[in-house]
């Protein structure tokens, strides 16, 4: 009887026990959870995999930024969003590198993060790695399949990554137009205006957001989401948005590129997707000086040449199509010689209405003054009805190097190619094809009618910049666009231009967009001549050709002049001072050791503030550029005091220019 009892003691503890370690294994596989943290601990990533579905979460300085949000990819070789098993076995790397390029923000960067790989398994069998890399103030992570059964390629169907925020948060956002629509069906093209500081829950006008996407959170935070690394092996992505703050990747629309090509991105296996990328900061700071876009991607191939960064002038801009003749083309070469500029874009119907043969003698006579040519190119192919040529020439192989050979042979800089109208993974082959072609060549590419660049800079490099924004020819064709230049100034500088160059064409000093500068004719420029200033550093691209006309060597400033000649488009470090998007911006760029300081106002009121410039030494002579109340500029000198702050009155459409 003793010994029963005894024996059913210890079946019974032994149940026990069972059933803890049971529940323990049971409560480990419902919720495996991990983290990693940036360099410095204040920005942490918290990965969490429920029931076989993984999420994530992002949390700054202990606040949280973004709440648990969905992860995976739902292929035709398998659904990689849920019944994951998380490996125990996580790869975990530090990055540090260095690299130099001219051509951005920044020419010289140090890149420390901490990477981490989680591999899952389905029906024990690899599925995918995430990898999560988390900087100082940028997260970013992209996704890595492997091969099911026999299968060496897949279709991404879907992406689940998501971004949930929390209450109250507020956004900045572009929404993505439909597809094929707007003037000759070239649309999308990233050339919405933004949305500003609305309440989140909303999908666009349907069709999401283009990227980059800019929040405000815990009331005076900030989280810009974007991606980059696209290429040809992917397509481009947009932003979903759904109830309660959450938004996910989208894919292209089908009816983009007149309905031709997939939607869904290819991949051959093992395979990799573009990373997505989240910048935070407790202020705007680490969304205006972030790298990541440039730090997550790797030169794709070797330049032909050393590419140069330039400065030019164009006479569409002002003159339009009827612009584009041999003598006004002339005048401009003449034009940009006089500022000491060494392009000229050529735009639109330069083929028929000057003609290849008075382009080369035009080419020839530019060279006497040390100016060379960008030429304009329609993308066309199937996608587009804009009838302006040349046509029928970049959307062909054998055409395109043919006639890249011919500008090579006459000494052609660059070319703008226009009118892409899509984001499939076909259209992003095209972008990758032309620049690899015009390498050959020696020739620099500008996109306009495009896509967001996606670290192309990095991963081209012959690649110069992209439009993919409300740019300068807008003030022409209405009114309404000047009178919200400012406002619309505002957001690209804390958005749009934060991840790539923006290819504006802005600066005009021309009081009316007409090519007698005379009133009653065309749209009236509401901006001061110092804005028009400012926003040649405040908006950064390493080649610009500025809405300059001859007619301003007399009647302009001279002091305005002057400034345009000297300005650099090539930049070594950015600070953001001040601002809010819509509302006013003061950022300071360095060329060398020479600090340019910009600030523009949006708002009604004149702005009176103070700022810091702990980067220029205290006593420090400073060239100052400013407007009274009525738009008039004027050039006075001022020392920095000893505690490197000062004041500065900007009036709304107006700006402040500080130069050491």
């Amino acid at each position: 009887m003793t010994i029963s009892v005894f024996n059913h003691l210890k079946l019974t503890h032994f149940k026990f026990f069972l059933s803890l370690f049971l529940f323990g294994f049971f409560v480990t596989n419902l919720q495996a959870q991990q983290a990693v943290a940036s360099p410095d601990g204040k920005l942490t990533v918290n990965l969490v995999v429920n029931n076989g579905t993984p999420t994530y979460s992002v949390s700054y300085n202990g606040k949280l930024f973004l709440e648990p949000s969905p992860l995976g990819l739902k292929t035709n070789v398998g659904d990689f969003s849920s019944g994951l098993a998380l490996s125990d076995k996580v790869i975990q790397n530090k990055i540090d590198e260095i690299y130099e390029l001219p051509n951005i923000k920044q020419s010289k960067v140090h890149y420390v993060a901490n990477e981490a790989v989680y591999s899952f398994t389905k029906d024990n069998k690899a599925a995918i790695d995430i990898v999560f890399r988390v900087s100082n103030n940028d997260v970013a992570f992209k996704y890595k399949v492997y091969p099911q059964k026999e299968a060496l390629t897949t279709v991404v169907k879907e992406e689940a990554s998501g971004f949930l925020f929390p209450e109250g948060t507020t956004s900045f956002l572009s929404a993505q137009s439909k597809a094929m629509a707007g003037w000759k069906r070239t649309m999308p093209s990233y050339e919405i205006p933004y949305t500003v500081d609305e309440a989140v829950g909303k999908n666009g006008t349907g069709e999401g957001y283009t990227f980059p996407c800019l929040f405000k959170v815990n009331k005076n935070a900030w989280v810009l989401i974007s991606e980059t690394g696209v290429d040809s092996q992917y397509c481009a992505s947009r932003l979903m948005g759904h109830e309660k703050g959450l938004y996910t990747i989208g894919f292209p629309m089908e009816g983009e590129n007149n309905g031709n090509g997939t939607s869904a991105p290819a991949i051959a296996l093992p395979g990799e997707t573009p990373w997505r990328t989240i910048t935070v900061g407790e202020t705007l700071a680490p969304i205006v000086e972030t790298t990541v876009p440039f730090d997550l991607v790797k030169p794709l191939y070797k330049a032909s040449q050393k590419y140069q960064y330039t400065k030019g002038t164009w006479s569409w801009i002002i003159g339009m199509e009827k612009s584009m003749n041999y003598d006004e083309q002339k005048r401009y070469i003449d034009f940009s010689a006089d500022l000491g500029y060494q392009t000229l874009l050529v735009d639109a119907l330069w083929d028929t209405q000057v003609g290849r043969d008075k382009i080369e003698e035009l080419a020839k006579y530019a060279a006497t003054k040390g100016v060379s040519f960008y030429l304009w190119y329609n993308s066309n192919g199937h996608w587009n009805d804009a009838p302006q040529t040349p046509r029928g020439i970049m959307n062909n192989a054998i055409l395109r190097r043919k006639e890249m050979a011919w500008m090579k042979s006459i000494g052609v800089t660059g070319i703008k190619v226009d009118f892409f109208g899509g984001d499939k993974q076909e259209t992003m082959k095209l972008y990758e094809d032309i620049l690899f072609d015009a390498n050959d060549y020696g020739i620099a590419v500008i996109f306009h009618g495009t896509t967001l660049p996606r670290g192309w800079e990095r991963m081209f490099p012959n690649y110069v910049s992209s439009e993919a924004v409300l740019a300068s020819e807008n003030l022409y064709f209405g009114q309404k666009y000047c009178d919200a230049e400012a406002f619309n100034a505002c957001l690209h500088t804390f958005i749009r231009n934060t991840v790539g160059s923006m290819d504006f064409g802005g600066s005009a000093l021309n009081k009316f967009y007409n090519e007698n500068n005379t009133p009653n004719k065309g749209s009236k420029r509401m901006t001061s001549d110092v804005y028009a200033l400012a926003t040649a550093v405040l908006f950064q691209s390493s080649v610009q050709h500025f809405a300059l006309a001859p007619n301003n060597l007399t009647d302009a400033p001279k002091w305005a002049i002057d400034f345009m000649k000297t300005v650099p488009t090539t930049w070594d470090e950015v600070k953001f001072i001040d601002g809010y998007p819509g509302k006013y911006a003061v950022l300071a760029r360095r060329h060398g050791d020479k600090w340019y300081v910009a600030g523009i106002n949006a708002q009604k009121e004149t702005l009176k503030t103070k700022i810091k410039l702990p980067m220029i030494k205290a006593g420090t002579e400073l060239k100052q550029y400013s407007d009274d109340a009525q738009l008039n500029g004027k050039v006075t000198t001022t020392k920095l005091k000893k505690n490197q702050e000062m004041e500065v009155t900007i009036p709304c459409n107006g700006a402040v220019v500080l130069l050491n």
